[in-house]
């Protein structure tokens, strides 16, 4: 893991507080923080260090294909069940298993699932003969459990035996102060990778890296270094490398503006009530294009409660550049 702000340092205190134990450890974050890294911290710095690491992804099986996956089938259980197979809490035994994306999971999994939690025991998928395993459970979610518990998706007694020791990674808008280091350790494993040099990084780089709000996290990060890298020719690392919204401008996107052209967009402004009849042939592109841009910057701030960070990433620019065009606008109003 690289970074070693407050936010960060508290993730490592927890993880290697908790690790020894065999307590149950609920993963928290948005996607892209890292938390399968953690998980396999803890497994690392357990007593089963030495077992296996077992990882499943719960979101990318169907609801029969993960039930096989997870407790394993004997054969004749299903159509194709040509022969018996071990589950993947039978290969964690000893060991650690990674429950990714547990809130993908379907009900009367879920059900199944606290019984392995509370029990370790269970039965394979067509079989009637009690297994037990003895093995440490970590599992991560994206979503706020408890909203699922709310809109009937999620057990509630499943979340309070999964949530003995939460662990909650920050995103990485709330850890700017990791960012250049981050930034250093992905530029010097692409270049490596590309068999190049490793080129310096441009002080506007980070400044306007840290301005960015990055939804998709440190995997996000990480894929536009890897982009820098490939497009860069010299030996420095400058900000252009990277996408226009991570550079605070967001693309223009003229697809629904059909063969009518602005003739059309007005016409469409003048029906909504935003432009007043007659003003139409009469506004320029630019004042046209500002009034879009406006009502659409109202409506995000709305939506997200006046949340800026939420609002800027909903519209692709950074947080500086939402800023500025809230005072141009005088939405200060609706932002908070």
């Amino acid at each position: 893991m690289i970074g070693g702000g407050p936010a960060m340092s508290e993730v490592y205190r927890l993880t290697r507080q908790v690790a020894p134990s065999a307590a149950t450890v609920l993963l928290l974050g948005e996607t892209g923080t890292g938390k399968e890294l953690i998980a396999r911290a803890v497994h690392e710095l357990s007593p089963r260090a030495s077992g296996p690491f077992i990882r499943v992804n719960c979101g990318a099986l169907s609801e029969s294909l993960l039930e096989s996956e997870l407790f394993g089938h004997v054969k004749g259980a299903f159509t194709n069940a040509m022969e018996n197979r071990t589950g993947r809490f039978e290969a964690a035994h000893g060991g650690t298993i990674f429950l990714d994306e547990i809130n993908s999971m379907s009900y009367t999994l879920q059900v199944k699932l606290l019984r392995v939690l509370q029990e370790q025991e269970f039965e394979r998928v067509g079989d009637s003969k009690t297994i037990r395993v003895d093995c440490r459970f970590v599992a991560a979610t994206n979503r706020d459990l408890q909203d699922e518990i709310e809109a009937g998706k999620f057990r509630e007694d499943l979340y309070y035996r999964l949530n003995v020791v939460p662990i909650y990674l920050p995103p990485l808008r709330d850890r700017a102060e990791d960012l250049a280091a981050l930034l250093d350790h992905f530029v010097k494993r692409y270049a490596a990778a590309n068999g190049r040099s490793v080129p310096k990084i441009a002080d506007s780089v980070i400044a306007a890296l840290q301005a960015y709000a990055w939804p998709g996290n440190v995997r996000e990060l990480q894929n536009y270094v890897e982009r820098a890298i490939v497009l860069c020719t010299g030996e420095l690392v400058t900000l252009d490398l990277f996408p226009p919204h991570v550079r605070g401008l967001a693309p223009i996107r003229l697809s629904r503006v059909k063969s009518g052209g602005i003739t059309t967009l007005c016409s469409e402004l003048v029906t909504l009530g935003l432009l007043k009849a007659g003003d139409e042939t009469t506004n320029s592109h630019e004042q046209v294009m500002s009034l879009i841009e406006k009502e659409l910057i109202l409506q995000v701030l709305r939506s997200c409660q006046g949340v800026q960070t939420k609002a800027a990433t909903k519209l692709g620019i950074n947080r500086n550049t939402l800023h500025k065009k809230i005072d141009d606008y005088q939405l200060e109003s609706e932002a908070r």
